[in-house]
């Protein structure tokens, strides 16, 4: 097999998402019949094939799992809220995350910052992959790296790796940059490493959640051309990549098994894409390292509450069809959307433009695609059923929407095979699309962006610690199987914390809000959690089970709410409380 002829990470290749049972690297290179390919773990691989090589990317050409879909960013009182400056206030809790490596995949660091680095001036960070940068040798980037037999593979196709040494020789010398030239240009992913991580600052205004932890990142690089195109998202939209998500999560995996430290391993990136059951390969993914003995994910439930872009419908028994309005704004390039039928029902689509020009009803066919082009208007409308998509088992009715036109849009939702006649649709994240295309008679549940609708990790919704109320964006349950998420809501309505600085070594500190914000403070508690189980000899604690269980019990609770909420979980993350009852 010929190895990669330029680097992957251009819009040459095209990037598959590809299950497996254990394969060798060599049974893989002969099932997709190249060597360009990086193995995630025993279950999932990432093929690289040149765009040459391949039909029109369509989900009659591909299954909807392979295809890597794009995930968007979701966006000191906070921690006395959250019970974690009580925790510091006591000697015998005060840890600060000690023993534990946090891991942020995300936008990068601003690895200089003083808020990551030692009193001496060496750093807490134990190694970067910049994803966006040009790796030093196909398959040498990771040979530094001790493995478990869990991840035998230590090869990645792109990206530079920095390493412990490396940064603290960068941050000793007269010109970081040009020694380890990573950055964040985004300011994303170094509040969140702050809010979760950072130390406490020169003058005691601020402090992260567990300033004591040890730290890994990855910097993501944006999604390639030919998937924006393909998922017809806005441009200049920030943008992610399914299967980059899954190699950060390899690194992290590698990086804590090198150090032996616990994970605790942070995303703040959601996509309204998918089954919302948590069973996309990153959902399955991050549900099997939640079973792990010290791996801990935490996600952030997403920012779609208010967005208008959930519809949950329903076809009566006595009823053909049901009308689904879509308001879609001017110039709206395109967009699609998603049908998601309840087990074992089936639906068939119809549509009504804005000019009155009608579709009717599509029948029920296998992977074709069915594409209608409207006479009177640009619009080109792709159909394509998945009548049991292969990780939910669910009817999946994908539609993409290219040039639509702007107005009222009619989707007629007809019942095919009636249980109950519960459907529901997801249009594309607010930053993907304008801000005027959405539902007419949306509902706010059921919008937790994937991959925290996935049973086993921490999901995290936010709430306002000043008001006392829920975030109004801030993701809600359940999820479409009846899974509680969230688990508990934790400050994300204007949190301090770092931004990006005007200079090295000079932290400028801003306000941020979102569920990123409250699942980054989450994941420092969890850290302290995880860190203090160690010291006093209570390993259980260093699962997620067992972690989100306690967190649970501490949770403040409102004795007007009943719970679990779909908006507020099981209640306020309260780090303190947890301690108290653990003494209980």
């Amino acid at each position: 097999m010929e190895p990669c002829k330029s680097p992957v990470t251009t819009d040459e290749y095209w990037d598959f998402i590809i299950p497996h049972n254990n394969y060798t690297p060599e049974m893989l290179y002969s099932l997709v019949e190249s060597s360009c390919v990086d193995i995630v773990n025993r279950q999932y691989a990432i093929a690289y094939l040149p765009r040459s090589q391949n039909g029109e990317l369509s989900l009659a050409n591909y299954s909807y799992a392979s295809i890597p879909k794009l995930y968007t960013l979701l966006d000191t009182s906070a921690l006395e809220a959250s019970g974690i400056s009580s925790v510091f206030s006591q000697p015998a809790l005060r840890n600060g995350g000690e023993g534990v490596l946090l891991g942020f995949i995300d936008t990068g660091i601003d690895y200089q910052s003083p808020l990551f680095r030692t009193p001496d001036g060496r750093t807490r960070i134990l190694g970067i992959w910049d994803q966006t940068l040009p790796t030093d040798g196909i398959g040498s980037t990771f040979e530094n790296l001790s493995f478990s037999s869990s991840l035998s593979d230590t090869s990645f196709l792109y990206g530079r790796q920095f390493t412990e040494e490396e940064i603290n020789a960068a941050l000793f010398s007269g010109s970081p940059s040009q020694l380890v030239p990573t950055t964040d240009e985004n300011g994303h992913g170094t509040f969140l490493a702050g809010v979760a991580a950072g130390n406490e600052s020169a003058d005691g205004t601020f402090s992260g959640a567990a300033p004591a932890c040890r730290i890994g990142v990855v910097k993501l690089k944006q999604a390639k051309t030919y998937l924006r195109d393909f998922y017809l998202i806005r441009e200049g939209a920030e943008a992610y990549q399914e299967n980059d998500l899954m190699m950060g999560l390899k690194y992290l995996l590698l990086l804590a098994s090198a150090y032996r430290l616990p994970l605790v391993v942070l995303i703040s990136l959601g996509t309204s894409q998918g089954s919302h059951e948590g069973t996309s390969p990153l959902g399955k993914m991050l549900n099997q390292m939640a079973e792990f003995s010290g791996v801990i994910p935490v996600l952030a439930a997403g920012n779609e509450a208010a967005s208008g872009r959930h519809f949950r419908g329903s076809v009566l028994k006595d009823e053909e069809y049901e009308d689904v309005e879509i308001r879609v704004a001017d110039q709206e390039r395109g967009f699609v959307l998603e049908l998601w039928g309840r087990d074992p029902e089936l639906y068939t689509v119809g549509f009504l433009s804005p000019t009155g020009e009608r579709v009717e009803r599509i029948p029920l066919t296998f992977r074709d695609d069915n594409r209608i082009r409207f006479l009177l208007e640009q619009t080109v409308i792709t159909v394509n059923y998945q009548n049991a998509e292969a990780g939910s088992g669910s009817q999946l009715i994908f539609m993409r929407f290219e040039s639509p036109t702007a107005g009222i849009w009619r989707i007629r939702v007809y019942n095919s095979l009636y249980i109950s006649g519960e459907y529901h649709m997801w249009l594309p994240p607010h930053s993907f699309i304008s801000e005027n295309t959405i539902f007419l008679r949306p509902d706010p549940d059921t919008t937790i962006t994937d991959p925290a609708n996935a049973p086993l990790p921490i999901t995290v919704g936010a709430y306002d610690h000043t008001g006392g109320g829920i975030y109004l964006n801030s993701g809600r349950g359940f999820s479409r199987s009846g899974k509680i998420k969230p688990e508990l809501v934790a400050p994300g309505v204007d949190v301090y914390g770092p931004g990006l600085s005007p200079r090295p070594c000079m932290p400028r500190m801003v306000y941020r809000s979102g569920t990123s914000v409250s699942a980054a403070i989450t994941a420092g508690a969890a850290a302290s959690l995880v860190s203090w189980g160690l010291e006093s000899g209570q390993p259980e604690l260093t699962g997620t089970a067992a972690v989100k269980s306690y967190l649970v019990r501490g949770a403040k609770r409102n004795p007007t709410i009943s719970y679990p909420s779909k908006e507020w979980g099981y209640g306020q993350l309260d780090l303190y409380q947890t301690f108290l009852r653990m003494r209980e």
